[in-house]
């Protein structure tokens, strides 16, 4: 049996789109001699379509599009996910299914047990857990099928207190097959791989799995469809971060022709590279945008979003403005030229000096001898997101938001200010994960001018103002934030570790404070292990370490 693995990139409620694709698809994978081609977890809607699924209409085109690709498998069979109907009053209206297709007809229908309610997963919000098993036959084969959580509840703290596979192995199946979304962080590969082939060594059989790629709003999800042996060898990996087909033969329990291999993985600043710039990439295209605007100040956060939407978008669809204030440094301005001559994009320089003046005459009557303040700082800043969005309406730009985790976390930003944008690009990575980032950028040539990497970050809204001056050094602060909102752990563990005692209640208090700021923030994309927006949902209102 030739098996073959389609690791495609789908668009949220685009049926059209969607089917077109996978119709596509089968077909493509029929003329390379496959028996049955498998795509990914709710590919016929994509992944995660949330409230879409309490629509009717919704569903009803689900099935339609599942029916259009049934006539098109002929001679072939075919694997996808969908939402459908639960049948019984009883419980939640649907299930998340697999569709198994064989000549033009569902010959069979797996429905998802183990609903992942954590992180970014809301599933259990929409879905019926199955509770029935039962393997599907095919060409002699019998295939224990399963949706992306039903292999993941093996460890030695399971979270479900079912396991589908310990129903299906009573069967004796011949091969285990996966259809997931599984979305990206930067250390979820090595844990994909281990828990897959944890899997082949405990029922002791080969599997084949498929993960969806691209780019969802904020959820990234970088394909690296696998195939195991049954002992729990690694026998192939598909790419990362890019559509692929790829066929496999299954036969008299082993796959053929492939050697095991072992996971290598790029660094963690290499994929989360590539993942920011898929997510950028996406964003645009899956949204009908083609050109972005961002403020450049110079420095290197704003510096690293406007080479990496250069990178994802073309330097000629970027629009990199320049909004000098009387604070801002001549060399801050000759940085920012110098990236927008290494990177090819277009800008404007356009001074916010007369508009900041501007509000702070029309406000004095009502500030009347007050000193000068944090008030007068944050209209500079939103003085530039006037600007900024200024050029959007006008122009069709969308604004990138600039803000890195470090300053999204103790609310170091300026709401309506430089926290404005439609998509936060550097929102899930530190500020010293910035750097690296910066250079992993700079390894063949220097793109981000040094001195935007080597000089003292500033917000430059009071004279000689640096960030030093309201937090403490970036690697001190990212290393106590990492513990406590990657980690979870308490600020009792935290002091424990050696850091300041005073230091960590004060960070952990920015952090929570700023909880109203971030829930306006825009989406951020995600590439760690909890990110913040829908992966992390605290109260605005509370007192917990505030």
């Amino acid at each position: 049996m030739k098996i073959a693995l389609a690791q495609l990139n789908y668009i949220i409620g685009d049926f059209n789109f969607n089917t077109q694709k996978i119709i596509s698809t089968v077909h493509e994978a029929k003329r390379k001699g496959a028996d049955l081609v498998v795509f990914a977890e709710l590919c016929v809607c994509g992944y995660p379509p949330r409230d879409f699924l309490e629509f009717s209409e919704f569903i009803e085109l689900c099935e339609n599009a599942a029916q259009q690709i049934a006539k098109e498998c002929q001679d072939i069979a075919c694997i996808i996910g969908l939402p459908t109907r639960n049948p019984k009053i009883q419980g939640k209206d649907l299930f998340n299914s697999a569709y198994f297709i064989e000549q033009g007809s569902v010959k069979a229908v797996v429905n998802k047990a183990l609903l992942p309610n954590y992180d970014v997963f809301d599933e259990y919000r929409y879905f019926e857990p199955a509770v029935d098993f039962k393997c599907v036959e095919f060409m002699g084969y019998k295939i224990a099928l399963t949706v992306c959580e039903d292999l993941w509840n093996i460890n030695d703290n399971p979270m479900y207190v079912t396991c589908p596979m310990d129903v299906l192995s009573l069967e004796k199946p011949d091969l285990m097959i996966n259809i997931a979304a599984s979305p990206f962080a930067y250390n979820h590969d090595e844990e994909r791989v281990l828990i897959l082939g944890d899997n082949c060594r405990k029922y002791q059989l080969p599997l084949f799995y498929v993960n969806q790629v691209g780019a969802q709003t904020e959820i990234i999800f970088d394909g690296g469809s696998l195939v195991f042996g049954k002992e729990g060898q690694l026998l192939d990996e598909m790419t990362y971060f890019t559509e692929e087909l790829k066929i496999y033969e299954f036969d008299k329990g082993q796959v053929k022709g492939l050697k095991p291999i072992v996971h290598d993985p790029q660094s963690d600043i290499a994929q989360i590279h590539d993942a920011i710039i898929l997510g950028i990439k996406d964003y645009f295209q899956k949204s009908g945008f083609t050109k972005a605007v961002l403020g450049l100040s110079g420095g290197i956060d704003s510096a690293l979003v406007c080479a990496l939407a250069a990178e994802a978008l073309g330097a000629e669809n970027i629009m990199a403005v320049l909004m000098p204030s009387e604070y801002s440094s001549d060399h801050s301005i000759q940085d920012a030229l110098d990236l927008v001559m290494n990177l090819g994009c277009k800008h404007e320089v356009i001074a916010i000096k007369e508009a900041t003046a501007a509000f702070q005459n029309m406000m004095k009557p009502v500030f009347k001898d007050l000193p000068f303040s944090v008030a007068e700082e944050n209209m500079q800043a939103r003085s530039r997101a006037i600007v900024l969005m200024a050029m959007s309406n006008k122009f069709g730009y969308i604004l990138l938001n600039t803000s890195n985790k470090s300053e999204c976390s103790v609310g170091y930003g300026t709401l309506y200010g430089d926290m404005a944008g439609a998509i936060g690009v550097l929102g899930d990575i530190y500020k010293t994960q910035v750097y690296k980032l910066a250079n992993y950028i700079n390894r063949e040539r220097d793109i981000i001018p040094q001195n935007s990497i080597i000089k003292p970050p500033s917000a430059e809204l009071r004279p000689g103002q640096k960030d030093s001056d309201s937090l403490p050094e970036y690697d001190v602060l990212d290393a106590i934030l990492f513990q406590y909102i990657e980690l979870k752990q308490s600020s009792a563990s935290i002091i424990n570790m050696g850091f300041d005692e005073a230091l960590v209640r004060k960070v952990l208090k920015m952090v929570n404070v700023a909880e109203f700021k971030r829930n306006q923030a825009p989406p951020i994309l995600r590439v760690s292990p909890k990110a913040f927006g829908m992966g992390r949902r605290m109260p605005i209102v509370g007192k917990y370490l505030s």
